[in-house]
């Protein structure tokens, strides 16, 4: 009989054991209703090392550890089968040897047809492998999850293929200041600022991560608090095995200090280039200052041999006005002398506020009518030592420059105030640590854009129409504040005006120096004056009223000594008398000054003369009076009326 013909006369019973028996992957095997083994087949055998004969009649309790057999269980997973019809569950079993394997064990009642327990069939299945793959597994996730959890550099977290906050580490929470049960569910979108949502950011950046596998970029985001950093992100799409996007990775990384120090660099490097630009052109141009001087020596002293032997009117007019265009050159290499910084200098010890308010009246009269002048001059400024005429007509140039800026009118500022430079600033000025004295000239004009801003102080450059500027105002201040050991610093914004702030080095002057003053703001005087000028010769009355009106005072006039006695006897307030020596009507310039000091002691006199002052008959005139040598030039004329206000 062969093997096909044996199983056709097994009987059913029979061909389920052989089937049975035929399994290895399964430890298939029958209990008794109190838990004894009843039968065993070769797949148990291979499992759990017993052979048939030996576990028959054993209890199945044996295959149990210790720990569960101290809860019991084999006892309980009998009942709990019995009680619901089946027990199911996984858990650490003995071999014969006494080595463990993670089981999967399933324990069915078996009844007859009258519902009595008849015993269980219990089936197991080894899957040590497995749960060592899953622990594995379990164990990278924790360390990955630990890893994770440990940075506090970076903000590392998950988002669902929508946007949303799945999880959230501990660098996350330093950087943004959210905790994890704050965030987690929220849409990542609120870390952007209102800008970036306006261009729909967020919804981009993934959509570009999920269709080219990554997106990286720096931006601003906003922490919980409300407050701005600067942040590198990356977004890196996650996806299963099947190739479906189920999330996104992302890191961000505080990186606002890098930025800073990236933007602080810039700054400093910007800086060092406009300095050494400066410094070339500056010795460019005071070559050419020094050449051009030499040449104008020249041209200037063949024109004055020229006068002695002429004699004929229009030649004459020829070499006055040849004399003239050379007086322009002159000036012009003197601004150019100032930019390079090889002017000649006569530093003095001033306070600035008594400078500035000397010469108050002339600014506001270079202001013209439609520019509102203010002063905002602090007390207690620490004194400064400079070239008292050369911070003037730095001062000037300043006003000139902000005065062209508002040709339909404005207002405009002058301040002053103490200030302290440390270390950091130093780096981004010329100017060295320590204490300086701010004066800072602000108007309401048009302003400047970020490319005129860089070249303001080049020699020559101006934004002026062609014959209204040289170029060389703001390079005279610039050459005048740097060679007195100070820095200057222009702010500008386009229509909204100009801000240009001197510094120059404070001299402890024995004052308590406050950093933050209070300012005592001022409109400018209207009139630095007034003045009586005797003058017989009407060209010389003449141009002597000019130029005191230009420098802001009210004028009164005589035509000889007598005139002026009358208007000294009347009720005019008369601050200054400036007067010729040499007048008709018997009574000279001293004459009428010891007169015009008993009249009124307090006057001050200034009197001119083309003889020298030794040669005058000055006794007896006292303080208050000093003598200016004909011919004059405003600037002179000035520089004597400073020094009778301040008594120098």
């Amino acid at each position: 009989m062969n093997a096909v013909q044996s199983l056709g006369t097994t009987s059913q019973e029979g061909r389920f054991q052989l089937l049975v028996d035929a399994v290895t992957d399964y430890a298939i095997y029958m209990l008794d209703p109190t838990g004894i083994v009843s039968s065993w087949n070769a797949g148990a055998q291979r499992f759990k090392g017993y052979t048939q004969d030996e576990i028959l009649g054993k209890h199945f309790s044996q295959f149990y550890t210790d720990e569960d057999l101290a809860t019991n269980l084999p006892k309980r997973a009998l009942e709990t089968a019995a009680r619901e019809g089946k027990f199911e569950a996984e858990g650490w079993r003995l071999r014969k040897d006494g080595t463990r394997f993670w089981a999967h064990v399933v324990i069915d009642p078996i009844r007859n047809s009258d519902g009595n327990l008849l015993g269980f069939a219990k089936i197991t299945r080894d899957l040590t492998e497995r749960k060592k793959a899953q622990d594995a597994l379990r164990e990278s996730e924790e360390r990955f999850r630990l890893l994770v959890q440990g940075v506090t550099d970076y903000a590392i977290y998950m988002l669902d293929p929508t946007g949303h906050v799945t999880n959230w580490n501990a660098g996350a929470q330093r950087i943004k200041g959210y905790t994890q049960d704050e965030i987690v569910g929220k849409h990542f979108s609120q870390f952007y600022t209102e800008e970036d949502k306006a261009t729909a950011l967020p919804r981009r950046a993934l959509e570009t991560a999920a269709r080219e596998g990554r997106f990286e970029a720096e931006g601003w985001r906003l922490r919980k608090d409300g407050t701005r950093f600067w942040a590198s992100v990356v977004i890196d799409p996650i996806r299963n095995d099947w190739g479906e996007l189920i999330g996104f990775a992302k890191i961000t990384r505080d990186i606002t200090e890098r930025r800073q120090a990236q933007e602080a660099l810039a700054q400093a490097q910007a800086a060092l280039f406009q300095a050494q630009k400066m410094e070339a052109v500056g010795q460019l141009t005071g070559g050419v200052a020094h050449d051009f001087n030499n040449l104008l020596t020249i041209i200037v002293n063949n024109l004055d041999l020229l006068t002695r032997n002429t004699r004929d009117p229009r030649d004459m007019r020829l070499i006055e006005s040849a004399q003239r265009a050379a007086e322009r050159g002159a000036k012009l290499t003197q601004q150019l002398l100032a930019f390079s910084r090889r002017q000649p200098l006569q530093p003095a010890l001033h306070n600035p506020n008594t400078l500035i308010e000397g010469f108050e009246a002339i600014l506001r009269r270079a202001c013209g009518e439609l520019i509102n002048l203010q002063l905002a001059l602090a007390p207690r400024v620490r004194s400064i030592s400079v070239d008292g005429p050369q911070f003037e007509a730095a001062l000037l140039n300043l006003i000139v420059n902000a005065r062209d800026a508002m040709p339909e009118g404005g207002s405009l500022r002058i301040a002053t105030s103490n200030v302290t430079l440390g270390e950091q600033e130093h780096a981004l000025t010329e100017a060295k640590p320590g204490p300086y004295v701010s004066i800072t000239v602000e108007d309401t004009g048009s302003g400047m854009a970020p490319e005129i801003l860089n070249r303001v102080f080049e020699p020559f450059f101006t934004t002026k129409e062609i014959g209204k500027g040289t170029g060389l105002g703001l390079s005279q201040v610039y050459g005048f504040v740097t060679q007195s050991g100070g820095d200057i610093k222009v702010e500008s914004t386009l229509g909204q005006g100009t801000k240009l702030t001197m510094l120059l080095p404070a001299v402890d002057n024995g004052e308590e120096a406050v950093e933050d003053d209070d300012e005592t703001v001022r409109p400018a005087r209207d009139s630095a004056g007034t003045v009586l000028i005797v003058e017989d010769e009407p060209a010389v009355l003449e141009v002597a009223s000019d130029i005191f009106d230009s420098l802001g005072y009210d004028v009164l006039t005589a035509t000889d000594a007598n005139e002026a006695v009358a208007v000294l006897g009347g009720d005019a307030s008369i601050d200054v008398m400036f007067s010729d020596v040499i007048m008709p009507n018997g009574m000279n310039g001293v004459e009428l000054s010891r007169k015009a000091r008993e009249m009124r002691p307090d006057l001050k006199i200034l009197l001119a003369s083309g003889y020298p002052m030794s040669a005058l008959p000055a006794e007896g005139l006292g303080a208050g009076v000093s003598f200016i040598s004909k011919p004059y030039r405003w600037t002179e004329l000035a520089e004597k009326l400073r020094m009778l206000r301040t008594g120098g």
